[in-house]
């Protein structure tokens, strides 16, 4: 029968798991519509019962894919090259590095660059007085009595006061550890399984091919199936959960240009007019549209950060980079195992923050993972771990230790100028143009930000729907136009729905969703890990696991040697 419909359609897919995602997908959506309520209640229970019970899980395991990723990119098996011994990288590293822009991680630089250092300044992680700034947000008057107020509290000896030095540092190091080596190791190691497995053993681009020296040929039964149809239900949530974020952010810029309402209206329009640019962009293709529009972000969010490096103190922020990568790096260790333990009645801070992080991140990872193996084949392992780990975490370094200085100096100089409106009154998503106000030239600043966050969105959906049309389609490594088209448009309408049909603030509702979510992805990135070094064991030659200079001595013997006749 599904064969059937799928002929009638003209299209060219797994017609099981395209039609069973498409239909959960839909019946998710109708429920939240008819049953808004109820959602509400369902999911915020479900969230806190997984940040309560198994946030632990979620820290314990990002960390183990990160020290994972680094040993097997230092061990003999990083000199495998994806794709065999002779493969050569199809971009060049810029190309590639612009690229894996186009994955979505524009849109957490531009939502999260200012919004996460202004809140840990105003609310230091490690100091736990979160709920005393809660209740201080909602009784103080102005933004400058805010600012005093929360300066004023007590605090724990031994921990930062709010809004001191200390907290700036605390600030700046909380943020790159979420948006640094960990969120990219959630990235970097389903592309990698992606990569071999499809290059290696000429599998297709779907989850279930990771399974194949656990599964071997049943990935291509229900067991297999079944994991495919949670991966693509998954990722179309994870990456409208980045849509929404983007939406949430391009409405409040609109609101500062041009004085456009904010509300679910406006933000389900801007959801159908971007999709309707992604879907444009999906037609185009990945060579025309995706890699058009990354080099041409990548472009302007750099002339961004040159802007707020020159147009603010230069010199503090030339200072502030190297001081934060310390700070970073220092912290990196024990942050990766802090676990908000204490104190001990119940989860806290972490919960609302890193939880939520890994379990969105890990959501949209098989997107991300596929969509960087489309890219990198004929890159080594080592190659490929080290350039996808450290060339967007230096990036990141740069761009969160640029954007969060400036905002933490601005409020320094003008206390409640930025704290009133993220802090205070919870503008999370028009933080960058609250801070955009103190700079030169603002409406065009603001203009290009909208602009470059626009852009984002489109690349992220365009190249979304490409990855989940693989995700059904088997081995179509180009799979129909159309197929694509629907894809995209899918993730605007959930989206859209995740945003409109719900009766809490868009933000909460988007975390409570992807907590949830993320589960499932944590025991498959465990089992990723395992079946990816047992193929490399039953497949890698001894004469792989040599580096490039000693295979090419030992290609020299052999030719120098006789054959014997």
């Amino acid at each position: 029968m599904l064969e059937k419909l799928q002929r009638a359609l003209g299209l060219n897919t797994n017609p099981v798991i395209f039609f069973v995602s498409a239909a959960l997908v839909f019946l998710f959506v109708a429920v939240s519509v008819l049953f808004t309520d109820s959602v509400d209640q369902v999911f915020g229970a479900a969230s806190e019962a997984v940040k309560s019970n198994l946030g632990w899980f979620y820290i314990f395991g990002v960390t183990s894919f990160l020290v994972f990723l680094l040993w097997i990119a230092m061990s003999r098996f990083g000199h495998v090259r994806l794709g065999g011994k002779d493969a050569r990288p199809e971009y060049n590293n810029i190309t590639w590095f612009g690229m894996l822009f186009a994955a979505g991680i524009g849109t957490i630089l531009m939502f999260w660059g200012v919004a996460e250092p202004i809140n840990h300044f105003a609310n230091p992680p490690l100091s736990g007085v979160d709920t005393q700034v809660g209740e201080l947000a909602e009784s103080a008057g102005s933004a400058e009595q805010f600012a005093d107020a929360i300066r004023s509290m007590p605090v724990p000896a031994g921990n930062a006061v709010p809004l001191s030095e200390e907290a700036a540092n605390e600030a700046i190091g909380f943020t790159l550890y979420h948006f640094g080596f960990h969120t990219w190791a959630i990235f970097t190691l389903p592309a990698l399984a992606f990569a071999y497995f499809a290059y290696r053993r000429g599998l297709p681009f779907r989850v279930s091919s990771i399974f194949h020296p656990i599964l071997g040929d049943r990935i291509n039964g229900p067991i297999g199936k079944t994991i495919d149809i949670a991966a693509v239900i998954g990722t179309l949530f994870g990456v409208a959960v980045s849509i929404g974020l983007g939406t949430l952010q391009i409405n409040s810029g609109l609101n500062g240009l041009f004085g456009i309402e904010v509300g679910k209206s406006t933000q389900i329009a801007i959801i159908a007019v971007v999709t309707a640019i992604a879907t444009v962009s999906v037609v185009l293709g990945l060579d025309k549209g995706i890699k058009w529009l990354s080099n041409i972000n990548i472009g302007l969010a750099v002339g961004l950060l040159l802007f707020i490096l020159l147009a603010g103190s230069t010199v503090f922020l030339l200072r502030g980079i190297i001081e934060s990568a310390g700070n970073y790096l220092s912290s990196l260790l024990p942050l990766s195992f802090w676990n908000d333990t204490l104190p001990a009645d119940g989860w806290g801070w972490q919960g609302n923050w890193t939880v939520f992080y890994w379990a969105w991140t890990i959501t949209w990872a098989p997107f991300v993972g596929i969509f960087v193996a489309r890219i990198s084949k004929g890159r080594s392992i080592r190659e490929f771990v080290l350039g996808v780990l450290g060339a967007p975490v230096a990036f990141s370094v740069v761009w969160f230790s640029v954007f969060g200085l400036s905002a933490i100096n601005i409020e320094w100089d003008k206390p409640g100028s930025l704290i009133g409106p993220v802090v205070q009154e919870g503008d999370t998503a028009g933080a960058l143009f609250s801070f955009l106000e103190n700079f030169p030239a603002t409406e065009f600043v603001m203009a290009i930000s909208v602009l470059i966050v626009v852009i984002f969105f489109t690349t992220s959906s365009d190249s979304a729907s490409l990855v989940v049309d693989m995700l059904t389609s088997g081995n179509t490594l180009n799979p129909p136009t159309r197929q694509r088209v629907f894809w995209a448009i899918l993730e605007g309408v959930v989206a859209a729905t995740l945003i409109a049909a719900t009766g809490q603030e868009a933000l909460q509702a988007l975390e409570e969703v992807i907590i949830v979510l993320g589960l499932p992805f944590f025991f498959i990135a465990f089992v990723t890990m395992y079946c990816l070094v047992k193929a490399l064991k039953q497949d890698v030659s001894e004469e792989e696991l040599l580096p490039r200079r000693a295979r090419k001595v030992l290609e020299e013997e052999r030719q120098r040697t006789p054959t014997p006749d």
